[in-house]
């Protein structure tokens, strides 16, 4: 099964940039081959996608949203990476498996879709068992949902804000909640029930992570409140508070880490709204390495 979609002027995420990615970058940062900076297994992910043994998880190169706190700035440019094939990319889900992954995590795949969609296709056709995960800013088009649709299982989109205010100032998307409203009701349409195995590993459902930032409580208490009155405990929810300043950010703001007050105020709420079905992070979650080393570890060489 072949996907493409028209690099040479690239309308592919909701930016629709129109740039020539054949002969340059994209807004995401992308070109036109496909790239990867990182597959291993991963533990820093919720309890219901890494398990015991680890999630499997590809980290690709480029990001069409550009937040300014980017926690994977490293990579999210597009700059880091490897150049792989399709082939190379089903073998790599090949390996996770080998290597005891629960899941293929896929971290950030929107901006290469088409060449995903292909490798995914072909590592169900040659006999892979473990679910896919779907892990993703939120700014989906329905190009990208369509294409990864049939062999997505699992669906982990952020909701990174309410405001089209915050949305404008930090990812330069004021489209950004409409774009996810749109996405996620999509997402959920396509696994509406959420199912784990005896290990408690999602197989199939929609986990929704969203990452309060510092001094903008209540614009995650207006996330909370939109996603349980529209999908109540028929998602599960990721409460974060794990937000740390990389770099110097444009917004002083943005140059401290999440009062555990705050954070705590968000859970109590989550509470109150009735939210059953979630993950919240301990206090020092902030302080943890949950960013890994983009050294191109398992992308081109055989994993373990």
């Amino acid at each position: 099964m072949e996907h493409q979609t028209d690099k040479s002027r690239c309308a592919l995420c909701p930016r629709a940039c129109g740039a020539n990615r054949l002969t340059g970058r994209g807004r995401c940062g992308c070109t036109a081959t496909l790239t990867a900076a990182r597959a291993a297994l991963h533990f820093w992910e919720e309890p219901c996608i890494s398990g015991t043994r680890g999630a499997g998880t590809v980290f690709f190169s480029g990001c069409q949203l550009g937040c300014v706190y980017c926690q994977n700035a490293a990579i999210s440019s597009g700059a880091n990476g490897a150049g792989i094939t399709v082939e190379r990319l089903a073998g790599i889900f090949f390996e996770l498996e080998e290597a005891g992954a629960h899941n293929v995590d896929l971290v950030t795949p929107d901006c290469w879709a088409p060449e995903v969609a292909c490798a995914m296709a072909a590592a169900r056709k040659d006999g892979l068992k473990i679910p896919f995960v779907c892990n993703c800013s939120g700014y989906e088009s329905d190009a990208i949902i369509d294409l990864l649709a049939p062999y997505v299982d699992v669906w982990m989109p952020d909701f990174k804000y309410f405001s089209p205010a915050l949305a404008a100032r930090y990812s330069d998307a004021p489209d950004y909640p409409g774009v996810a409203r749109h996405a996620l009701g999509r997402m959920v349409a396509l696994a509406p029930e959420c199912l784990f195995d005896g290990d408690g590993i999602m197989k199939r459902g929609v986990l929704v992570r969203h990452m309060t930032l510092p001094a903008h409580l209540d614009d995650s208490k207006a996330i909370l409140s939109y996603l349980y009155g529209e999908y109540g405990n028929s998602i599960w929810y990721s409460i974060m508070s794990q937000y740390t300043p990389v770099g110097e950010p444009p917004f002083p703001e943005l140059r401290r880490t999440v009062e555990r007050a705050e954070y705590d105020g968000l859970v109590d709420f989550a509470v109150d709204l009735g939210i059953e079905n979630a993950f919240i992070q301990e206090g020092g979650a902030e302080k943890e390495s949950f960013i890994p080393s983009f050294n191109g570890e398992g992308v081109l060489k055989k994993i373990y």
